[in-house]
C-alpha cells in the first residue's frame, strides 16, 4: 500500500509544482517557498530541535500557546515551526519574528522529507490538529523520533476514509506516537482506525488558551477611540468571494436605523483587495482604505483592511464581529478571536472547521447563525438595537472559553518526557514556577 501511495504522490508532485510556480508568478507572497517544499530548508543553527507543525493560519495561531510555554520551560531548545500556507507563514512571522526559525513542510516524498530532517534534526516531532503524512511519518519513525499528535481530531466522516486504507494507517499509528486528542469522541475514533489505546489520551483542544496580546488591545481601542467612541462598529473578518455582498447588503439595512455605523471589512487572502475595492467603487460605497493611512471619516460607511497581520486588533475596536469563510462552505475561519475579547458573533452555517467552538459559543449565547444576507441584517441589526443584550451575550462566551482552557498544560505533559535532559545551567530555570505551571496553563498568543 505504501509503494502505491508513494507512486501517487510522485504523479501529482509535478501538477502540484506546476501550481506552485504559476502561484508565484502572481502573488510574490508564495515566491521562495518550493524549493523548501522539496525539501531544501535552511539549516537549524543547532542540533536536537523540536519541531511544530501547523497547517495555516487558525493552527499557527493556536501553537503559540504552545511554543511560548516550550521556550519559557526549556529556552535552550530551538523551536521550528513549519506551515503548508503562504498566510500561516506571515502569520508566523508577525508572531515569533526571529525567535523561531520557520519553514515550509515538504512533499510527502522520500527525498524531500530526507532533505528537511537531516536540515531540521528534530528530536521530536509535534504535529498540530491531524496531519497524518505515510512517507514522513516513516521517515520520522526509522530515525527513532517520537511524534505527538497535539489537539488532534478525526472527524466520523474521515474514519471511514482511513479504515479504506487500513494498512497504510496502521504502519503510520504504530510509530513511536503519542495522541493527544481534542475530545473523548476524537479518542475513540483514532482507536478505531488502529491507533495504540494506550498511546491516547483525551488533552483537549489548545485554541481555547488563546490569548489576545495587551498591546494589540489597547492599539484596537486606541483606534477605536480616533474612529469615534460612539460611532456602532462592527467587523466582517476574514471574507470570501460572495462574504462581501452579503457584508454590505446587511450594512446598508443596519445603516438605516444606525446611519453612522462602520464596517470594518477583512478580506481573507490579499490577492482579493483589488477586487473587494472594486466591489465598494460598483457598489457606490464611501469608504476609506486601510493602507492609505488615513482614518475613516464620517461620510465613510466602510473602512476596507487592505494590509496583513491586523485582525485581532481590529476586532478589538469592534462591537459585534461576523466571521467569514461561513456563508460559502470553507468551513469557517477561529470564532474564538473575537469571542475572547467578549464581542457577540454572526457566523453562516459552514462552521465544520471548528463545529465544537461553534457548538458551545451557541450555548453559551454569543454566537448567531445566519444563512443569508437577509438573516444576516435582520440578526446584525438586533445586536445594535439591544447593547445590553449584546454585551451579556458577548461575556458568556468570554466565560465558556475560559472555561474550557488548559490543553497546553496537558499537551506539555506528553511532550517533556520526550525531550533531553536539559543541562545544569538551564535545570532551575526550568523547574521555576515562572517558567513552568503558569505559562503552559494560562500563556496564550
Amino acid at each position: 500500500m505504501r509503494i502505491l501511495y508513494t507512486l501517487l504522490v510522485y504523479l501529482l508532485v509535478p501538477l502540484v509544482i506546476a501550481y506552485e510556480g504559476w502561484k508565484a508568478l502572481r502573488h510574490p507572497e508564495y515566491r521562495g517557498r518550493l524549493g523548501q517544499r522539496l525539501g531544501f530548508v535552511p539549516r537549524s543553527p543547532r542540533n536536537a530541535t523540536v519541531w511544530v507543525h501547523a497547517v495555516s493560519v487558525g493552527e499557527v495561531q493556536a501553537a503559540a500557546a504552545l511554543v511560548q510555554a516550550l521556550r519559557a520551560r526549556r529556552p535552550e531548545l530551538p523551536v521550528v515551526l513549519t506551515t503548508v500556507t503562504a498566510t500561516g507563514a506571515q502569520r508566523a512571522r508577525a508572531l515569533f519574528g526571529d525567535t523561531v526559525h520557520h519553514c515550509y513542510l515538504p512533499y510527502d516524498l522520500p527525498g524531500a522529507v530526507r532533505r528537511f530532517l537531516d536540515r531540521v534534526q528534530p528530536q521530536v516531532a509535534v504535529i498540530l490538529e491531524t496531519e497524518i503524512w505515510p512517507t514522513l511519518y516513516a521517515a520520522i519513525g526509522r530515525r527513532g523520533i517520537p511524534i505527538v499528535l497535539g489537539s488532534a481530531r478525526l472527524s466520523a466522516k474521515s474514519v471511514g476514509r482511513y479504515r479504506r486504507m487500513a494498512s497504510l494507517v496502521r504502519d503510520v499509528l504504530s510509530a513511536d506516537i503519542a495522541i493527544g486528542a481534542q475530545t473523548a469522541a476524537d479518542a475513540e475514533r483514532f482507536r478505531a482506525i488502529g491507533a495504540p489505546p494506550d498511546r491516547v489520551q483525551v488533552t483537549g483542544n489548545i485554541k481555547y488558551d488563546l490569548e489576545i496580546p495587551p498591546a494589540q488591545v489597547a492599539a484596537g481601542r486606541d483606534l477605536r477611540a480616533r474612529w469615534g467612541a460612539a460611532r456602532p462598529v462592527w467587523i466582517a473578518g476574514s471574507t470570501h468571494e460572495g462574504e462581501e455582498d452579503a457584508a454590505l447588503e446587511a450594512h446598508a439595512r443596519l445603516r438605516q436605523r444606525h446611519a453612522d455605523a462602520l464596517l470594518v471589512l477583512v478580506p481573507r487572502h490579499p490577492q482579493r483587495f483589488d477586487a473587494v475595492r472594486a466591489l465598494l467603487r460598483r457598489r457606490g460605497v464611501e469608504h476609506a482604505q486601510r493602507s492609505s493611512g488615513q482614518l475613516p471619516q464620517p461620510q465613510d460607511s466602510v473602512f476596507l483592511v487592505d494590509t496583513l497581520g491586523e485582525l485581532q486588533m481590529l476586532y478589538a475596536a469592534a462591537d459585534v464581529a461576523f466571521v467569514g469563510g461561513s456563508l460559502v462552505p470553507i468551513g469557517g475561519h477561529s470564532l474564538l478571536e473575537p469571542a475572547v475579547l467578549g464581542l457577540p458573533i454572526l457566523s453562516g452555517p459552514f462552521t465544520q472547521n471548528a463545529q465544537d467552538i461553534a457548538v458551545l459559543l451557541q450555548q453559551g449565547g454569543a454566537l448567531r447563525i445566519v444563512q443569508d444576507a437577509d438573516t444576516f441584517g435582520r440578526e446584525l441589526l438586533a445586536w445594535f438595537d439591544d447593547p445590553a443584550a449584546a454585551r451579556a451575550a458577548g461575556a458568556g462566551g468570554q466565560r465558556a472559553v475560559a472555561a474550557n482552557r488548559g490543553a497546553v498544560g496537558r499537551l506539555l505533559a506528553l511532550i517533556e518526557p520526550l525531550l533531553s535532559p536539559p543541562g545544569p545551567a538551564q535545570a532551575p530555570e526550568a523547574a521555576s514556577p515562572t517558567a513552568g505551571g503558569r505559562s503552559a496553563a494560562s500563556s496564550g498568543p
